[in-house]
C-alpha cells in the first residue's frame, strides 16, 4: 500500500519560505513520477509540478516557475518543494501525488498541507 506524508506547511508572511516535503512508502518508485497539487478555496485542484526519478521537472504553473524548485531524494523516497517569495495567491491546501511513469493518472494522494501566505 503507498502511503505518502507530507509536512512543512504553516503560515508565512507574503515574501517569505517554505519547504514542504512528501515521503513515500509501501513501493520501489524508480517508475514513479512525484508532483505537487494544490486548491484553493472556492478553486479547482491545479497541478504545481512534478519530478520523475530521473530527468526534466516539469511545472505547470507559470505564477510558480523561478519562485517554486520541485526536488527529490530518490534514496530517500522523498519529494520536496521550495517555495520562495511566496504571495497571497499562493494561500492553498497542497497535496503530494505520484503516479506511474507510463500511467498519465495521479493515483496516490497525501493528505494535504495547508499553506496560508499573509499580506
Amino acid at each position: 500500500q503507498v502511503q505518502l506524508v507530507e509536512s512543512g506547511g504553516g503560515l508565512v508572511q507574503a515574501g517569505g519560505s517554505l519547504r514542504l516535503s512528501c515521503a513515500a512508502s509501501g513501493r520501489t518508485f524508480s517508475n514513479y513520477v512525484m508532483g505537487w497539487f494544490r486548491q484553493a478555496p472556492g478553486k479547482e485542484r491545479e497541478f504545481v509540478a512534478a519530478i520523475p526519478w530521473s530527468g526534466s521537472t516539469t511545472y505547470g504553473l507559470d505564477s510558480v516557475k523561478g519562485r517554486f524548485t520541485i526536488s527529490r531524494d530518490n534514496a530517500m523516497n522523498t519529494v520536496y518543494l521550495q517555495m520562495n517569495s511566496l504571495k497571497p495567491e499562493d494561500t492553498a491546501v497542497y497535496y503530494c501525488a505520484v503516479r506511474v511513469i507510463l500511467d498519465q493518472q495521479y493515483r496516490y494522494w497525501g493528505q494535504g498541507l495547508q499553506v496560508t501566505v499573509s499580506s
